[in-house]
């Protein structure tokens, strides 16, 4: 058996990211064989995410980042808050963003094709997961082009928001309120054209039903029906909540008091847990 030196070790370390008992052992069983040494402990990590590729991995880092007019979202997820909060997770998940930001994949699947560090992306995630111990799974990305971006990062990474502006001049305050405002109050639309007929329907569907429950009258339970559709959607898009700052004033306004002609062009929100 060759004779493991601890430098073998550290490098073997440095070159997967594995316990340090992990590399000698790998070591030790691959008779010192550096590459056949990554090699098992490659091999271990594919049996790793195997046995856990049916947990669940629902905590995670979620992460945006704009670069210039254009922003990118990423979840990565594992099983536990305690990876999630990990800082070799937490930097394995910035790696993954810099690398869409860098990138600009057309969906997931584009960016799970990309290579990081030489290697694919899928197959890195899959050699972290046997490093780290955890079912790891890139869950979300998603993108926003527009003349202004602006991101949004949510204190302990389980939630990022990311807006877009028809203007490049925005003001970074008002910016900054509005991608906070969608990470506080979870709009699913920036206006109540973008929100579908089904999902009206669905919310006029409840309402009559509610009214009926409350023994009201025929002949008024429609016009009970359109107003709670008229409350859903004031409190549901983004443009006619109430400003979180402001409560007297809702976002169009807030917005139109900084520039008349600015607009929100759209916005991304994700969150775990």
């Amino acid at each position: 058996m060759a004779d493991i030196k601890a430098a073998d070790v550290a490098k073997l370390r440095k070159a997967t990211g594995a316990g340090m008992m992990d590399c000698k052992k790998a070591l030790q069983e691959a008779d010192g064989a550096f590459d056949r040494a990554i090699e098992l402990i490659r091999e271990r990590g594919q049996a790793i995410a195997n046995k856990r590729a049916d947990r669940d991995a629902s905590e995670g880092s979620v992460q945006a980042k704009v670069d210039g007019g254009y922003g990118a979202m990423i979840s990565l997820n594992c099983e536990t808050d305690f990876v999630a909060k990990n800082e070799e997770f937490v930097k394995f998940a910035v790696s993954i963003l810099d690398l869409a930001v860098a990138e600009k994949p057309a969906d997931l699947e584009a960016l799970k094709a990309l290579t990081l560090d030489g290697k694919v992306l899928a197959d890195v995630i899959i050699d972290k997961s046997g490093t780290i111990g955890e079912k790891l799974e890139l869950a979300y990305f998603d993108f926003i082009q527009a003349e202004k971006v602006q991101a949004y990062n949510h204190f302990g990474n389980n939630l990022a928001t990311l807006v877009g502006f028809n203007k490049a001049d925005v003001d970074e305050q008002v910016a900054k309120d509005v991608a906070m405002q969608i990470a506080a109050m979870s709009p699913i639309a920036v206006d109540e054209g973008d929100v579908s007929e089904e999902v009206i329907a669905t919310e006029r569907k409840i309402g009559r039903e509610k009214a009926l429950l409350e023994g009201k009258p025929e002949n008024i339970v429609d016009r009970i029906a359109e107003g709670m559709v008229k409350k859903f959607l004031k409190e549901a898009t983004l443009l006619n909540q109430e400003f979180t700052k402001d409560s007297k004033k809702t976002i169009r306004q807030y917005i139109k008091e900084s520039d008349k002609d600015l607009q929100v062009t759209g916005f991304l929100r994700f969150a775990v847990k």
